[in-house]
């Protein structure tokens, strides 16, 4: 079996691409996407929309392919193409735009580690773990060169973000005939007990080709948050948490999922991954977003480590979020997380902001940060981040809202 056009996966316009249509043919419809950007007061933030997505395509392309390739006596996949599709309603899909240039988020060499006539596999049964569970993961390789590899000493290695080596090893020297599904063995690693979150990257070298996956280490028990008393963690604004608020209180307002009405976002179809084709073919598809946008030296992600664009760790908040529009409050409202909305909307979508609400500072989670917290170590790690930011002098939002205006949002 070949599989047929896997993937799909969507990425933000470059709108510096227009200039390239030097000929006959004109990006009419980028004209029309970049004129609606600017419409919702994000001309700025254009070039910061395409890099996120890309990395969160380049993702979700490495995890199918890799997914092909790790699925014992699969003959091949097709990927649609390795460009944008400029035709049917703009199924920008490519790695590199239509002139074959890349987009300036994955490299030629990136790309070639997951895809390539060999390539480097694990198998983890999750991404992200405690500090008091072990690291297991069973390494493959799928090799499809013109012989066998003959005497091969697989190794892997565990680093920081720094580089430094957290743990290392070899695994047993063979031969590695053409093939997947090859399993090569087996690591299993217990990490250091952790003060703070961090996140790890597992790389396995094999002959000349190497892949690597990012995993995060949470603490398994964290340090109280002094003061965090203070802060009411609440669903909805009822009439205690407004007087509160009034009286200059500190309120995290997170939002259950469904809970937000059509036009305030409940209509928005939000999810981890990119866009399938586009919205414009696929109309109710989900999702209908194009992962998330962040500051990753933001004091409220203090304790989340992060990077500017969607990664593993952030899949449980996208599962059980709602993204909320605010199209309806000032512009000058920026979010502290952001959503990548499609390119034939461009809506302004927020995954967690903050204001001033009377006397009161406010943030508000489109994450419900309450529901099954027991069994979502990341929901956790984020929700004791907010809460060491808001106790905090860092705390200080700007904007001020109405009551109302929060209320509104609910169905």
């Amino acid at each position: 079996y070949v599989s047929h056009e896997i993937g799909q996966w969507c990425v933000y316009p470059n709108f510096k691409e227009m200039e390239k249509y030097t000929g006959v043919l004109k990006a009419r419809n980028f004209e029309i996407f970049k004129e609606s950007l600017e419409e919702n007061h994000m001309a700025q933030l254009a070039d910061s929309f395409l890099l996120a997505s890309g990395k969160l395509q380049a993702l979700c392309y490495k995890a199918d392919i890799e997914a092909a390739f790790r699925t014992q006596d699969f003959a091949g996949f097709q990927l649609l193409q390795l460009h944008d599709f400029p035709g049917q309603g703009t199924a920008l899909v490519g790695i590199v735009d239509p002139f074959w240039e890349e987009k300036g988020y994955i490299s030629p060499d990136e790309f070639s580690r997951f895809c390539n006539q060999t390539v480097p596999l694990a198998r983890l049964n999750k991404r992200v773990f405690f500090d008091t569970e072990t690291i297991e993961a069973s390494i493959e390789v799928a090799h499809f060169g013109e012989a066998e590899l003959i005497n091969i000493i697989p190794a892997w290695t565990l680093t920081d973000t720094e580089g430094e080596t957290i743990a290392s090893g070899n695994l047993t020297e063979r031969n590695i005939p053409i093939g997947n599904g090859i399993h090569l063995g087996d690591i299993s690693v217990k990490p250091e007990k952790q003060d703070k979150a961090c996140k790890l990257t597992l790389t396995v070298q094999v002959s000349d080709f190497s892949n690597s996956w990012d995993i995060w280490i949470f603490p398994s028990s964290k340090e109280p948050v002094q003061g965090e008393e203070k802060i009411r963690v609440v669903r909805e604004l009822d009439d205690a948490t407004i007087q509160y608020l009034d009286d200059g209180g500190m309120v995290l307002l997170t939002v259950e999922k469904g809970r937000l009405k059509p036009e305030m976002g409940g209509n928005v179809g939000i999810g981890f991954s990119s866009i399938f084709w586009n919205t414009a073919w696929t109309n109710g598809q989900k999702p209908h977003t194009l992962g998330i946008l962040c500051n990753p030296g933001h004091p409220a992600l203090s304790e989340f480590p992060t990077e500017y664009h969607s990664n593993w760790q952030w899949w449980d908040a996208m599962s059980h979020s709602n993204a909320i529009i605010l199209d309806t409050f000032t512009p000058e409202l920026k979010p502290i997380v952001r959503v990548i909305d499609d390119w034939f909307t461009n809506r302004r979508l927020a995954l967690i902001f903050e204001v001033k609400l009377g006397r009161g500072k406010l943030v508000v989670s489109g994450i419900d940060l309450l529901s099954g917290l027991e069994k979502r170590p990341e929901a956790q790690q984020l929700l004791y981040s907010l809460k060491k930011y808001m106790v905090s002098e860092a705390f200080d939002p700007t904007i001020k809202l109405d009551v109302q205006n929060i209320l509104e949002m609910y169905q």
